[in-house]
């Protein structure tokens, strides 16, 4: 009998805005990863990247005004970037912590790709803030550039970029290719580095695909049972912080659908999950399975949550 797979989708909270805050919160994620890989499950693992595409878009832009031979990082670049930093820190803790426990795995991550429609609604519809705050003039000249920007009462202006839609991972075989050898793979990190296809080039994408997105495309890829988002909520919550405060245990597609034609979840924060938690479940790509099913639950309760303890769990 094969192995149970989980797409694991790590948020934010699993890291940090420092390298020490990153090393510490890296530790929990590593640990309740851990806790499914002991449990048998089959893992891949993809990631947030904010605000780490801030930072090196900024270190990169501070870096090119003080010496002006050096030009600004391009986003893609940027997205990259992260990707690399933070596979390093989530393969090398998360392989300690397997050491640990007597098992030997390999884990690696791949620096990946993800195709992005030039004509996607997103690239006239910026909605990603991005990068250091901008006096007026600085503005200007990122206006006279092509790029938009917004004004933030008493601080300044800042960067905002496109989200499109992801459309393909183009280095899906090789994300396969671990997958089949037993290994653990860090892919699509920060939904992906942003790209647009130019006959046999690959042009990057001045962009920040919504993480969520890319994590159920990959789970609808590698043919998973499981989507696992870990975030900084226990339960996805109807009046989420407010006295009446209702957490949702199990809903069903057509329960999903209502309530998000109601426009009761956050955008930018628990709405992308929930909407690609519906769309996972109701994707017919490699479906090899009738039961898939999608999770919402804090960075610590994994395996309580795949195990039906705890949760928000979406299904058909």
């Amino acid at each position: 009998m094969s192995k149970k797979k989980l797409v694991v989708a790590l948020g934010r909270n699993s890291f940090g805005d420092t390298f020490p805050e990153q090393q510490k919160a890296v530790k929990i994620a590593a640990k309740s990863i851990a806790d499914l890989i002991e449990a048998d499950y089959e893992v891949v693992i993809t990631h947030s990247n904010g605000p780490q595409v801030g930072m090196f878009h900024t270190a990169m832009t501070e870096f090119s005004r003080l010496d002006s031979k050096y030009t600004v990082a391009p986003m893609s670049v940027c997205s990259a970037l992260s990707q690399g930093y933070i596979g390093y820190d989530l393969q090398n803790i998360l392989r300690t912590e397997l050491l640990n426990r007597g098992i030997f795995k390999p884990v690696s991550t791949i620096i990946t790709q993800v195709k992005v429609d030039p004509f996607d609604k997103a690239f006239s519809n910026p909605t990603k803030i991005i990068g250091r705050y901008m006096s007026e003039e600085e503005a200007d000249l990122e206006k006279k550039k092509g790029n938009y920007v917004v004004f933030e009462e008493g601080k300044g202006y800042r960067r905002i970029i496109a989200s499109p839609k992801p459309k393909e991972i183009y280095e899906i075989d090789a994300i396969q290719a671990l997958i089949a050898a037993n290994q653990i793979v860090i892919a699509a990190g920060g939904g992906g580095i942003p790209v647009l296809e130019q006959g046999t080039i690959l042009k990057g994408a001045s962009a920040v695909i919504e993480k969520d997105d890319t994590s159920e495309l990959l789970a609808e890829l590698v043919d998973a049972e499981v989507l696992l988002f870990l975030t900084g909520v226990e339960k996805v919550s109807l009046n989420y912080g407010k006295e009446e405060e209702q957490p949702l245990d199990t809903l069903n597609s057509k329960e999903v659908q209502d309530l998000l034609e109601t426009g009761v979840f956050e955008a930018g924060s628990i709405l992308p999950k929930v909407e690609a938690s519906l769309k996972f479940v109701t994707s017919t790509l490699n479906n090899s399975t009738t039961d898939r099913r999608a999770i919402i639950t804090h960075v610590d309760q994994a395996l309580n949550a795949v195990h039906g303890k705890t949760g928000t769990h979406i299904i058909k």
